[in-house]
């Protein structure tokens, strides 16, 4: 059976820098979903947004734009530019955990109001002819509340739904919720693509193999700890390539020049460097060490010092 993966939008992470080198150095990912656009009640799009969407940013790849809001008006101004720009599908955000987002009834503080979700997609579906699809938890609270939420998408022509296997509550502590996921597919008719906890190429298997029926696959933070793995899964390899500690380091050289350009002062440099290194420490062998090695260097200098040892001792 054939199947895609897809790149699960992570604020502060898989921006189109990211993307862009991960599919240079690594590929594997057949579609990028790009980190949500938040309006927070005025219809201006902010210019790190624009960036991240521009076309030629993203020329090299399938990126598919979000948007997070309980706003319909702010859903269809932001279809609109996305429009504007040639994209014809827009990802909605039911997903975000972070309190910060659920407690504005947004991300998946918004999955029990079936409602509100119900009148944003009636007006979204009769104002545009954007395609919409959607990115869920199982629900903020319990798993069950996606459970009357799926009948009101079954009225809409919604091109899909990537459900994480969580709930809000959750963020990303405790294990996923695999039987909560199979009696969404069992209450669909909506094409549904699975995300949460895939980590491995044989966490990839076992999940293929509990639900024979996705197609659709979607890794988040196991992609930024460790690119290779889409890659890894569609050639069915435990194995990593030869030359690992070389790709890692001109994929991590790229991210560095890229942000050195675009990010002001050694401090937001580092800062952003030093979040990529929680995930990235994971792919080495001591990553405790490695991360701890990392946060020391609190100038540029010693901060390129460290990264060659650690390449260099892999």
């Amino acid at each position: 059976m054939s199947y895609a993966l897809l790149s699960s939008p992570l604020q502060g992470f898989t921006d189109f820098r990211f993307r862009n080198a991960q599919n240079k150095y690594f590929g594997g990912i057949d579609t990028f979903y790009s980190p949500y656009i938040r309006l927070n009640g005025k219809l201006v799009i902010k210019s790190s947004y624009e960036r991240d969407l521009l076309p030629e940013n993203n020329n090299t790849l399938e990126c598919i734009p979000q948007v997070i809001t309980n706003d319909a008006d702010e859903f269809l101004f932001v279809a609109k530019y996305v429009q504007e720009l040639g994209y014809k599908e827009l990802n909605w955000n039911l997903g975000c955990p972070y309190p910060m987002v659920t407690k504005c009834g947004m991300g998946s503080g918004l999955i029990k109001e079936s409602e509100k979700i119900d009148a944003i997609l009636n007006r979204v579906h009769s104002e545009s002819d954007i395609i919409v699809s959607m990115k869920m938890r199982l629900g903020y609270d319990t798993t069950d509340e996606i459970l009357d939420v799926l009948p009101i998408l079954d009225k809409y022509p919604i091109k899909n739904i990537a459900i994480h296997a969580r709930i809000g509550k959750q963020l990303y502590k405790g294990g996923v919720h695999l039987d909560a996921f199979q009696k969404c597919i069992d209450n669909t008719k909506h094409k549904l693509y699975y995300n949460g906890d895939i980590t491995s190429v044989t966490k990839f298997r076992e999940m293929q193999e509990q639900f024979p029926s996705i197609d659709h696959w979607m890794i988040g933070r196991g992609l930024i700890s460790d690119p290779f793995l889409p890659s890894m899964i569609k050639e069915n390899t435990l194995e990593y390539p030869k030359n690992k500690m070389e790709l890692f380091s001109d994929f991590h050289e790229t991210l560095y020049q890229g942000y050195s350009e675009s990010l002001s002062g050694a401090t937001h440099i580092l800062l952003k460097m030093h979040h990529l290194w929680e995930y990235f420490s994971t792919t080495f062998d001591n990553p405790h060490k490695v991360e701890k090695n990392i946060r020391k260097a609190k100038s540029i200098r010693n901060y390129e010092e460290t990264v060659k040892a650690v390449f260099k001792n892999g």
